[in-house]
């Protein structure tokens, strides 16, 4: 099956050999996003739900690219380098996402790249 790569102008580039997205099908792969700013390419500033809104910004905006929404997202993966702040991070979900919510596991790491504190990444089907 061929793949093609999704781009957004609205979404950080990629920092690797890797498309911020992948479709497949009808499903669609999201690379992670963390909360870099997408115009200057820099962690943004403030707490751990700052980073969240960004990094679910930046996947809103790679959905979009592909033809979809954040409706259409089945599986997201959450990455913190503190479990301790997942409930901040859960209340910032959240305000993305509507039921029957994404299937979802939420990992505590090591660390993350450019030391951000939060990454998320997920899978779409399109209909």
């Amino acid at each position: 099956m061929p793949r093609t790569a999704i781009h957004s102008e609205q979404a950080p580039a990629a920092i690797g050999p890797y498309s911020q997205a992948t479709r497949a099908g009808n499903l669609v792969f999201f690379s992670g996003q963390i909360p870099l700013d997408p115009a200057s390419g820099e962690l943004v500033a403030g707490g751990i739900e700052a980073q969240a809104r960004r990094a679910f910004d930046n996947l809103k905006a790679v959905c979009e690219a592909a033809g979809g929404s954040m409706d259409d997202i089945v599986r997201v993966g959450l990455y913190l380098t503190d479990l301790s702040q997942f409930a901040s991070v859960n209340a910032v979900m959240g305000e993305y996402f509507a039921q029957p919510y994404p299937a979802r596991s939420t990992i505590e790491v090591s660390a993350l790249p450019k030391a951000a504190a939060f990454e998320v990444d997920a899978v779409m089907v399109l209909g």
